[in-house]
């Protein structure tokens, strides 16, 4: 079993090294975008499809707390993906609207919404990147793979973070350092000093 938990650890570690050259200037395009909507007074949604979701919430409760300083909170938001919410929708053959709908709802001209995917057909991710660039937003896609259909609805002002992996798992922990390396980088940028 050892030998299994250190093949894993060991993928990881390839699969984040291989990232490293590939990511880093995409990741600072995407730091600056959501500085600069930041600054601008605008907020920053975030959604994500299965456990995708989890690194999203992961954003979104970082910006408005902290990584690891005090600081001032962001305005940042994960889109709501409850039973409840779920359910109403199911009932009538909506669910994949869940986040579309709220995009329609809340968002502004020049938020930022950030979907972080490791299923990159995913119809709720499909229709949330659609609303928000009806809602003239920038998007910032974390994906993996080939970039799935995610990537052709993207646009030339949006980014997307693409993992160089197939495998879910590591594309998963590859979005969470993603994340981390650009609340870090927001942080000592607003903050310098904390």
């Amino acid at each position: 079993m050892q030998e299994l938990i250190k093949q894993s650890f060991t993928e990881s570690i390839h699969t984040k090294i291989a990232a490293l050259d590939v990511l880093a200037p995409i990741v600072e395009k995407a730091a600056e975008t959501m500085l600069q909507a930041l600054l601008a007074e605008k907020k920053i949604l975030t959604c994500g499809d299965g456990l995708a979701h989890a690194n999203a919430g992961i954003l979104a409760n970082a910006l408005n707390y902290k990584l690891e300083h005090e600081r001032p909170s962001l305005p940042a938001m994960a889109l709501s993906s409850d039973a409840m919410a779920t359910s109403m929708l199911s009932d009538d053959n909506q669910a994949y609207q869940q986040f579309s709908g709220q995009l329609r709802a809340i968002a502004q001209s020049g938020d930022v919404l950030v979907i972080v995917s490791s299923n990159m057909n995913s119809p709720v991710c499909l229709r949330a990147i659609e609303a928000a660039l009806s809602k003239d937003m920038l998007v910032i896609a974390l994906t993996g793979g080939d970039g799935g259909e995610v990537a052709g609805l993207l646009g030339p002002n949006d980014v997307e973070i693409r993992v160089p992996s197939d495998s879910p798992v590591r594309t998963n922990e590859v979005h969470q350092l993603v994340i981390h390396s650009i609340v870090d980088a927001i942080e000592k940028t607003l903050f310098p000093g904390m």
